[in-house]
């Protein structure tokens, strides 16, 4: 741990991650001699992109798991999901970030454009990234969901691109749960009709999918609840199987989604998610996974402070601020109070005149 108070904000940031930790690390990346954690002042951008076509992108995805550990501790403490239930809840989704396909030719999305895509959990405890995946833009969501091993009890929540009922079938013999948006053009069979207590709940039914191949694939009965959507005035048909808590609460799970969008669009905006240091795919993905640690970072501290951090806020003023002396803790329950502190080898002889 850095000396305080003559300590930049950065270097600060850095304790973060552990430097032990990170030594091994390195050590498994085979990257001893050439990797270094800290920094005096920013780099010049022909350093950075020599940087991330050089440096292996795995190491990133471990520190970046590495400092989700602590984020999971203080998220643990802190967090709130907002909800009575006891079970872990999650968002999955994948956002797209479109490349110039001159540019980055080997990231081939459409005939002439390029773009990777970023696949993501969300974790509502603590709102964290708790995985990630990069993947080349046309690699579809439900490949990567298929993969994921969610812990059982679970709940998941996304859009209704991730519909696929053998996937369905899948989390419901392993007690995980989902809500998702029902298509348009599936088939059904209503089993049961529930009363559609709560607000805004329209319909309620237990439902088992018959369309061609459905029960094959997924033979366990789902809940339908149809919600009228008072902001966008329309009709929000989910499909959960959830068969025991309120359609309301079902309603509310679906609604908090929302998040990931929100994260996907602070990721873009605030980290500049969209201008890359070097070309290559190691390169692009280092990036990502920069901007994927900052955020965990950024979510401690917004955490633990006591002062109402917007997160746009917290990363202009940590931008103006970055290489200041300050107690960080302090500076972040009270940014407009601490002041800077000069550290004693930059302070000067005073000139006596006398």
């Amino acid at each position: 741990m850095i000396s305080l108070p003559y300590a930049s904000l950065f270097a600060q940031l850095l304790d973060f991650v552990p430097r032990n930790r990170f030594d091994q690390l390195v050590q498994k990346q085979r990257w001893a001699n050439s990797s270094i954690l800290g920094i005096k002042e920013a780099p010049k951008r022909s350093t950075l992109v020599y940087a991330n076509e050089h440096r292996p992108w795995q190491l990133y995805q471990d520190i970046f798991n590495l400092v989700l550990e602590g984020a999971q501790g203080v998220a643990k403490e802190k967090g709130k999901t907002g909800f009575r239930f006891k079970n872990p809840l999650y968002s999955l989704d994948a956002s797209v970030i479109d490349l110039c396909l001159e540019v980055f030719d080997w990231a081939k999305f459409r005939r002439t454009k390029g773009a990777v895509k970023l696949h993501l959990i969300l974790d509502h405890q603590g709102y964290l990234p708790t995985f990630a995946h990069i993947t080349e833009g046309r690699i579809h969501e439900i490949k990567m969901a298929q993969r994921l091993n969610l812990p059982s009890g679970s709940i998941v929540a996304m859009d209704r691109g991730y519909n696929d009922y053998s996937l369905f079938a899948a989390w419901c013999e392993r007690d995980v749960f989902f809500v998702t948006r029902l298509k348009d053009n599936a088939v059904y069979q209503v089993l049961e009709e529930l009363e559609p207590n709560g607000k805004n709940i329209r319909k309620d039914q237990i439902i088992l999918l018959t369309g061609n191949g459905a029960q094959e694939k997924c033979p366990h009965m789902l809940r339908r609840i149809v919600v009228w959507d008072e902001e966008n005035e329309r009709e929000l048909v989910l499909l959960t199987n959830i068969l025991q808590f309120a359609a309301a609460t079902i309603a509310r799970i679906y609604k908090a989604r929302w998040q990931i969008e929100l994260f996907f669009k602070a990721l873009k905006q605030n980290l500049r998610v969209k201008t890359f240091v070097g070309t290559s795919a190691n390169a692009l993905k280092i990036q990502i996974w920069t901007a994927l640690i900052t955020m965990l970072i950024l979510k401690i501290l917004k955490l633990k402070a006591t002062f109402n951090w917007s997160l746009s806020n917290l990363v202009a003023l940590l931008r103006m601020n970055l290489f200041t002396y300050r107690d960080l803790w302090k500076w972040i329950n009270a940014p407009f109070e601490t002041l800077p502190i000069r550290p004693p080898q930059f302070e000067q002889l005073e000139l006596n005149l006398g």
